[in-house]
């Protein structure tokens, strides 16, 4: 027998006098610094008194105390925008999920009566592209602006092999500051009190897996198709409505404490989310208080989804719950009104042990809920 051969694999890329470099690899400098010098104007406009540092250093400086924030609590959240970003590829349209990202987080911090300070993203991608990666961050960017949040900082990242070509991932960092007297974190939500829901924009960010699946593969819809269930929107203006963010009409009862509790309805649902602000009660949310939007019906009704399910994936039309005491439910509800908000009275609380009842008639097939909602 001859002696066995090199076991040593081919090399993978051809043979050739060109020298291995970081581009060859997948990874592209050059077009990250091309996006963020396409970004960096944007970014600054964010700039907030607090902001003590510029774009580029290795970590961004704030100081709370020039905001008038000294002393204060800080309140920190993260999230993403989810297969939403399928769409945004699909459309070729990609500064509006960085809108939703930047008031998704601004929500989720309003629910403890934070008041946001900064905001960092993240951008991971396979081949960056800077034209889509700098609309992503003009997108955190415009929504940082209007909510007078400092978009302080933020990664993009090429990992070739890890990403396929053309998909990227979008998440945020949120940082907000509460007096401690302020703060809610469900130890003001009692019995007694009533709940008020404001309308949401669509599907904000949470159900797209479900929303897709049902839309495009069950339907064959196409973005550009307008369905009666609609009113005359098609299914790309329904899909991207941006999150809505409820800072500007909330933010005046919070300083005024007319608000005892906030529930954003992420994913979960109703019953997901509402009993993470109950400790000593119950809450019963009647299902006929709001009329429920067409988009979540033709998702419903023409994809055969059960009710159970549709009130757990879907916020169903419903993005902000509020806890108020009973005395102040309809004047809040008239304020939130008076400030361009769909309110309404959703339901009370009752003596209880952090259930949500979902109570009436639900759009879809079966009961609205099945079994006992878990505590997040």
């Amino acid at each position: 027998m001859g002696r066995p051969k090199s076991s040593i694999p081919p090399s993978p890329l051809p043979v050739t006098s060109e020298p291995l470099t970081y581009k060859r690899a997948g990874v592209d400098i050059d077009a990250q610094d091309k996006a963020l010098a396409a970004a960096r104007a944007d970014i600054r406009a964010t700039f907030t008194p607090g902001v003590i540092s510029d774009v580029g250093l290795f970590g961004g400086l704030f100081d709370p105390e020039r905001m008038g924030a000294g002393g204060e609590v800080l309140v920190a959240s993260a999230d993403g925008v989810g297969t939403k970003l399928d769409v945004a590829k699909r459309a070729g349209i990609h500064h509006t999920v960085g809108r939703d990202l930047v008031q998704h987080c601004i929500n989720d911090i309003l629910c403890q009566g934070a008041r946001p300070l900064f905001f960092l993203d993240y951008v991971g991608t396979g081949v960056l592209e800077p034209g889509v990666v700098a609309d992503l961050i003009r997108g955190c960017a415009l929504a940082c602006k209007d909510h007078g949040v400092a978009l302080l900082g933020g990664e993009t990242a090429e990992m070739p092999g890890l990403y396929a070509k053309g998909d990227f991932d979008l998440v945020g960092f949120i940082v907000g500051t509460v007096r401690r007297e302020r703060i809610l974190d469900g130890s003001k939500v009692a019995p007694g009190q009533k709940l008020i829901g404001l309308l949401s924009d669509g599907l904000h960010t949470n159900g797209y897996s479900l929303a897709r699946l049902v839309a495009f593969e069950k339907l064959g819809l196409e973005l550009g198709s307008r369905p009666k269930a609609l009113g005359g929107r098609t299914l790309q203006e329904a899909l991207l409505a941006p999150h809505r963010c409820y800072l500007p009409p909330l933010w005046p009862l919070l300083e005024a404490g007319r608000i005892a509790g906030i529930a954003h309805i992420t994913g979960g649902g109703l019953p997901g989310n509402v009993n993470r602000i109950l400790r000593t009660a119950d809450a019963r949310i009647d299902l006929g208080a709001w009329d429920v939007p067409g988009l979540f019906r033709m998702l419903v009704d023409e994809g055969d989804v059960p009710a159970a399910e549709a009130y757990r994936a879907f916020n169903m039309g419903v993005g902000i719950v509020l806890a108020v005491d009973a005395k102040d439910a309809e004047s809040v509800r008239r304020d939130l009104e008076g400030m361009g908000e769909t309110a309404f009275h959703l339901g009370e609380l009752v003596p209880g042990t952090g259930r949500v009842r979902l109570e009436g008639t639900p759009v879809g097939r079966g009961p609205a809920q099945v079994g006992e909602p878990a505590k997040k």
